[in-house]
């Protein structure tokens, strides 16, 4: 026998040892030759380590490209780009602004943001119905009053009562029954909210839900709306509690009678009790906290209401300017605290009188060259944290209430055209800012509030003025 066996082990003679070193050696010596053949192979095909072999020799002709240092892919605006001419940027929108289809007079300013000086002015002075071009003035008051990084706060706390809650609104319609939000990136859940308060509860089951809307005050809709605007797809009756935008169901347009039991509700499902009693009242006083979920920051709430004008965020945010001013979260109170708010940040509001904060209301008027100084100051960084209006206006072709508007010139630069758009029965607005064909950054305002032709036409010639200044070198 070659080998013994003792006690499970087995003992290796010296002939298998001597074969298996043999084995080893021959299977190193395989190795090395492949490797020197792989070697081999690689510069063969010019994969080598760049180095020129002594045996070389230069391919007759070839020659290497030079290449120049890389050109930035987010280029600043050129400093030295030639401003438009008044007399003829004025003599290239003339007749686009003329259009019968924007009714009689149309109010215009273009400003050249380098410099601040007013290009173009027809009737800028005069106090328009803006429609929700309006919301400009409330994104400018929430971030200089509330701050950029600002957010907003729902709470549910204990109620008197064994199994009973309370869900006290904060004032932000963004709270989400979907995670993540369809509709408001970044945006609070109820499932987060019912997560914190079932761990605070410690097993006690919900029977009921309560619904405090008593931070918001007064009428539920603004004078100037019509009857059939709240509910409607574009507004509901304005609350301090909500879900999805008071949306019927998340991503639905139609917004509901009662955003303030929908959420009740909303809350009593997340937290397992569908079949609870929800209704409206107030939280006992110093109730336990059981839980609080936080907005997204204001400045990307002032995006989310500019690019899709969304009107029940702007009065929320209205209301919110209200508050810090120590007035009443109604209608009233932002009426009185947005144009104050505009006027301690260092714009004149001659000529401005609200009925709301999101411009759905036909008692609002404000000038058209206000619209211009808020979107220069914006864009030109003079006045801080005003970013986001810039951020947040829709891009013309791309994205917000301007995604299917655009000019199909192949000469205008995509994205060349921002802006927050404006619709009501005869009213027509487009304010924002134009990168012009030779770099220049202007803010424009167009306010067409006596149009009597309809709806395509009138938007369509808002947007024709508006690619005339992008496509217009007009120095």
């Amino acid at each position: 026998m070659d080998s013994i066996a003792s006690s499970g082990s087995t003992t290796i003679t010296p002939k298998y040892s001597r074969f298996r070193r043999r084995l080893v050696l021959a299977g190193l010596a395989l190795v090395c030759v492949l490797a020197l053949v792989v070697v081999w192979a690689v510069r063969a095909i010019g994969g080598g380590d760049g180095d020129e072999q002594p045996d070389s020799a230069p391919t007759a002709g070839a020659q290497l490209p030079e290449i120049s240092d890389p050109a930035p892919v987010l280029a600043a605006l050129a400093a030295d780009a030639p401003a438009p001419d008044p007399a003829t940027l004025e003599a290239e929108l003339t007749p686009l602004l003329g259009t019968p289809a924007l009714g009689a007079a149309p109010a215009a300013v273009v400003v050249d943001v380098a410099t601040g000086d007013v290009l173009l002015d027809r009737d800028g002075d005069r106090s328009a119905v803006p429609a929700s071009t309006a919301k400009l003035l409330t994104a400018v008051a929430a971030l200089t009053t509330l701050g950029p990084e600002e957010t907003l706060a729902t709470t549910v706390v204990a109620a008197g009562a064994p199994g009973e809650v309370v869900l006290v609104g904060g004032g932000d319609p963004t709270l989400s029954t979907t995670a993540p939000s369809l509709v408001y990136p970044g945006a609070p859940t109820v499932a987060d909210l019912a997560d914190r308060v079932r761990e605070a509860l410690g097993g006690t089951p919900v029977t009921s839900v309560v619904v405090d809307n008593g931070l918001f005050t007064g009428p539920l809709t603004a004078p100037g709306w019509g009857p059939g605007d709240a509910p409607s797809s574009y507004a509901a009756p304005v609350t301090a509690t909500a879900v999805d935008g008071a949306r019927i169901s998340p991503g639905n347009a139609q917004r509901s009678g009662a955003p303030g039991t929908d959420a009740g509700r909303a809350l009593a499902t997340a937290l397992g009790a569908p079949g609870a009693a929800v209704r409206l009242g107030e939280a006992p006083a110093g109730a336990r906290v059981l839980g609080e979920v936080r907005s997204a920051p204001v400045a990307r709430l002032v995006e989310q209401m500019l690019a899709q004008s969304d009107n029940l965020l702007a009065e929320a945010l209205g209301r919110h300017v209200a508050l810090a001013r120590g007035l009443p979260a109604t209608f009233d109170g932002t009426a009185e605290a947005v144009p104050a708010a505009l006027d301690e940040a260092g714009f004149a509001t001659d000529g401005v009188t609200l009925a709301d904060g999101s411009g759905l209301s036909s008692a609002d008027r404000l000038p058209a060259s206000l619209l211009g100084r808020l979107l220069t100051a914006a864009a030109d960084g003079s006045v801080p944290d005003l970013s986001a209006i810039v951020s947040g206006l829709a891009v013309a072709g791309y994205d917000g209430t301007l995604a299917e508007r655009g000019d199909d010139d192949p000469a205008t630069a995509p994205g060349a055209v921002r802006g927050k758009t404006g619709t009501l029965l005869g009213v027509h607005a487009l304010a924002g800012t134009v990168v012009t064909a030779d770099g220049r950054l202007l803010a424009f305002a167009f306010v067409a509030d006596a149009v009597s032709g309809g709806e395509a036409p009138a938007e369509a010639a808002l947007d024709d003025a508006a690619a005339a200044l992008a496509a217009c070198g007009c120095s």
